[in-house]
């Protein structure tokens, strides 16, 4: 190679990693399997598409989707679409806190209503409604139908009556920050659940691309009602192997 060649080399990949740099939400891995949405911190809105009371909070750095206030809900959404016939994982670091009573919960969902999607308050945990959607709700307040006070579920078309699979937590999700991996299987359709450790807390099987589409937003929701808690995501990260 000659001396040229390599300056050019040089010159691409500092380029590269400038870019990376600069896009909050995008992250170019060296390693491992593709990294499509990194926000080890929020420090601004980016390429999120934020919805009712969600916001980034500039001096924390996080993303909260209510803020202690009473029949709040908000949802954010990251821009880039991804690939629901592939498989991917998604890990994020939640905190509820400072609120009267702590209510009612949040969720991590898959949608293909659109950037602006936001559902209802309460115990709809602000997804209720966005019927092409499928929500891993972590619910610290116990509606009507919740099968335990701190549980996670797995919901379909924005319907939080209905499980089709729950499971309790086994750690409190007041007060303190806890980490939650989710891991989806696309060719066994297989979704697996982790909250607060390596050991799967919900495990079942459902066709993300069959219920939501081929391609969807991922994103967040939460909401609160007569009952409060101030309810911010720290961190989160999203990878597919098959990218």
């Amino acid at each position: 190679m000659s001396y040229r060649q390599r300056a050019k080399g040089c010159i691409l990949t500092v380029a590269l990693s400038l870019v990376a740099a600069a896009t909050p939400g995008v992250a170019l891995a060296a390693d491992g399997p593709p990294t499509l949405i990194d926000y080890p911190a929020f420090l601004d809105a980016g390429t999120l598409s934020l919805n009712g009371t969600a916001a980034i909070e500039p001096q924390s750095q996080v993303l909260r989707l209510t803020g202690g206030g009473y029949r709040q809900e908000g949802a954010a959404w990251a821009a880039q679409q991804i690939d629901l016939t592939r498989s991917f994982e998604t890990t994020f670091r939640a905190y509820l806190h400072a609120g009267a009573n702590k209510a009612d919960g949040i969720a991590f969902l898959v949608q293909s209503a659109g950037p602006r999607a936001l559902g209802s308050w309460g115990g709809g945990l602000g997804y209720r409604g966005i019927r092409q959607s499928v929500a891993v709700e972590l619910d610290d307040y116990p509606n009507p139908g919740d099968p335990a006070t701190d549980h996670v579920g797995v919901v379909l078309r924005g319907n939080p009556d209905y499980h089709l699979a729950t499971a309790p937590t086994g750690i409190p999700l007041y007060g303190t920050p806890f980490s939650v991996r989710v891991s989806y299987d696309a060719p066994t359709h297989a979704l697996t659940v982790y909250v607060g450790g390596d050991q799967p807390t919900l495990s079942t099987t459902v066709d993300l691309a069959g219920e939501v589409g081929p391609t969807a937003w991922a994103g967040f929701t939460g909401a609160t009602g007569d009952a409060t808690s101030t309810q911010d995501i720290l961190s989160w990260s999203l990878t597919s192997p098959t990218a």
